[in-house]
């Protein structure tokens, strides 16, 4: 085991001096990041940044150039992707496509549908339902592994912003429920959940990382989500003393 792993007993996972180039191009440079027990992370940054390239190494799905992680043994990771293709002509149902990967019993399936509120879609085609409900559908897929640390990349993607709220807390819930880590990747700056007990901000490097700020008072905040979501949402503000170019690059301090 790690070092890491074996001086801190809540640790499930350590990534340290991440590197990462595709094209010749520096994705992801001396990331380290670490997830405790009963931790929930948010990780954001913008478009490109490199976080869904993060979270593939973290599952092992491609490799780093430099670098390593180390997951505690027998780790189980529930995965939520950005998106999933589905053949349009593809008649499946949602029950059915939550038995396609380890296949669990119909018991399990319908306490995790019970848990996401969404029993009633069991017999819809995948197809036919929502972008929010698919959203649920996804979550509950990767609740099925019964996972130590649950990794969601964009949960609230195709989700309105009162959707968003609720989809939030409802992590939150299950962060407490089924006692497993979360990390959460968003590409918003500005909206992270209020629970969330560390924001790490990435643009191929960690620009910043820290506990999230109370409920921002921003006039445009408010405006833009209302004063009912803004309850459950936190904005983290941060600072940097750098500048980035238009490649993210860090710009060195005489130019």
């Amino acid at each position: 085991m790690d070092g890491s792993l074996e001086s801190n007993p809540k640790l499930l996972i350590a990534a340290q001096g991440i590197n990462k180039a595709l094209n010749s191009r520096n994705i992801l440079q001396g990331i380290d990041l670490e997830i405790e027990e009963g931790q929930i992370v948010t990780l954001i940054g913008p478009n490109g940044a490199g976080k869904t390239t993060l979270v593939r190494i973290l599952l092992g799905l491609i490799a780093a150039d430099t670098g390593a992680v180390h997951k505690r043994p027998n780790l189980r990771i529930g995965y939520m992707p950005q998106r999933v293709q589905l053949e349009s002509t593809l008649p499946i149902t949602v029950h059915r496509f939550l038995r396609l990967a380890n296949p669990p019993s119909n018991k399990e399936i319908e306490a995790s549908l019970s848990q996401l509120n969404i029993t009633h879609l069991a017999q819809q085609q995948v197809i036919s339902i929502s972008g929010g409900e698919l959203q649920r559908v996804l979550l509950a897929r990767a609740l099925l592994r019964k996972p130590h640390l649950l990794i969601l990349d964009e949960p609230a993607q195709g989700v309105d912003i009162a959707g968003q709220a609720e989809l939030y807390e409802l992590i939150s819930e299950i962060r407490h429920e089924n006692k497993c880590s979360v990390l959460m990747i968003s590409h918003d700056l500005h909206l992270v959940m209020s629970s969330t007990d560390e924001v790490v901000c990435l643009n191929h490097h960690v620009c910043c990382h820290g506990k999230p700020d109370q409920v921002s008072t921003d006039p445009a905040f408010l405006e833009l989500f209302g004063a009912n979501v803004s309850t459950n949402l936190a904005v983290y503000t941060h600072h940097h003393n750098h500048e980035h170019d238009i490649a993210g690059e860090v710009k060195s301090s005489d130019s």
